[in-house]
């Protein structure tokens, strides 16, 4: 979600890609800090939390060194009351831009893209100012306005308009390009999901392949991602999987079933499939060198202020925790489902955790805690009573004003 509209809604690999393999770069300060023994109950209680915000369901996998600790409470599915649980697939919403970023930054590599060179060289004509650059672009400070603030107004005639619609990339772009831009190019960072579409077009011009392709080919295959598929434009998640439920923007409203829908106005920027496992072998491979160079997975790190105990690269978020730890990866917002997915600077341990509930900002923020029980251990119990910073959820699906 986003500022306009109130809230809405990777086991370790030892695979290489070929290419890109290379050893990550050296670990900033804050992430020296040794990692705690991750606090299960503290996780649970999160996960508890959650449900008695409104979540019909909650669930955390953490893999530590090859130790997975996996934690579910409530259901998957409303109607028959089946249990949900961390083998369950579910849309991962703007995690997505970090497979996005990963594509680029390996096509960087490659030599057929420069970062700083304008998104004009490679789309002519696409958009109104040369000076917007691929890395403007994927570290949000293009200055390209959300076009989803305008579809999701109101969160849930918004997503019926658009849940069985099949967008362009371009269609979405103009959306975009019929309001002034938020900032100059190059200025401070300002989320917009428009920024992703352009990272697909890009993709999908440089390669001539479908993003699809290009994420099959170069992340799910290499590494063995078995539950992650970029479906777009079916509206089925295969096989076996968590619904998704969007809280209404009116108190005291039945939720809304959202788990079938094409997820056309995302794309690029938030259409991905997949499960805790593959999201936290995505993550630590990541982290750990072995989707990139050095060079790539450095400039990726090239951080920007992007909120309280926030930064952004390139595709990729940084969170400083309460502890003195950093973890590294993205959030993700889809009707109907809420992701938290991290992992520590050298990718030994990886958490991602799903709430099955979308527009309900009490079930983010509980959400939030899972990281400092993941990451800070029982010393982050100690400080339960301590307020988090309020966890503006600027991710896919800016929907609707339950907060």
């Amino acid at each position: 979600m986003r500022r306009s509209a109130a809230l809405g809604v990777a086991l370790l690999s030892l695979l290489t890609v070929p290419a890109h393999a290379a050893s990550p770069e050296p670990r900033p300060a804050a992430a020296s800090v040794a990692l705690a023994k991750p606090d299960l109950a503290g996780l649970r209680s999160s996960l508890r939390t959650a449900l008695s915000q409104g979540a019909p369901g909650a669930m955390a996998r953490l893999d530590d060194q090859g130790t997975v600790h996996q934690v579910a409470v409530g259901v998957a599915d409303r109607g028959t009351g089946r249990a949900l649980t961390t083998a369950d697939r579910f849309r991962i919403g703007s995690v997505t831009k970090t497979f996005s970023a990963v594509v680029l930054l390996q096509l960087a590599d490659e030599g057929r893209l420069s970062l700083d060179a304008p998104v004009n060289r490679y789309l002519p004509g696409l958009l109104p100012d040369d000076r917007i650059t691929v890395r403007h672009v994927l570290s949000h400070r293009s200055g390209l306005y959300d076009y989803t603030d305008d579809l999701f107004a109101s969160s849930v005639s918004g997503f019926e308009a658009v849940r069985t619609k099949v967008f362009t990339y371009r269609q979405l772009v103009d959306r975009s390009l019929r309001h002034a831009r938020t900032t100059a190019p190059g200025g401070a960072y300002s989320y917009s999901n428009t920024n992703f579409v352009v990272a697909g077009m890009l993709i999908e011009t440089l390669t001539r392949h479908p993003v699809r392709t290009e994420y099959q080919n170069r992340i799910i295959e290499p590494l063995k991602l078995r539950d992650t598929f970029y479906v777009h434009p079916d509206t089925q998640i295969p096989g076996r999987h968590s619904r998704g439920y969007l809280t209404p923007d009116a108190p005291a409203t039945a939720l809304v079933d959202a788990t079938r829908q094409t997820v056309s106005w995302a794309q690029s920027a938030g259409a991905l499939i997949s499960s805790a496992r593959d999201v936290n072998t995505f993550l630590s491979s990541l982290q750990r060198g072995r989707l990139m160079s050095a060079t790539g997975l450095k400039q990726m790190r090239r951080w920007v202020p992007a909120g309280t105990k926030q930064a952004y690269g390139l595709g990729l978020r940084r969170r400083d925790l309460s502890c003195g730890v950093s973890v590294y990866g993205h959030t993700g917002a889809v009707q109907g489902y809420y992701t938290y997915a991290f992992t520590s600077q050298d990718g030994r341990r990886s958490l991602t955790a799903l709430a099955n509930a979308s527009n309900n900002a009490r079930v983010h923020n509980a959400m939030l805690r899972t990281l400092e029980s993941a990451f800070c251990g029982t010393a982050a119990g100690a400080r339960r009573g301590v307020v988090l910073p309020y966890e503006r959820a600027e991710d896919i699906a800016a929907v609707g004003r339950r907060t």
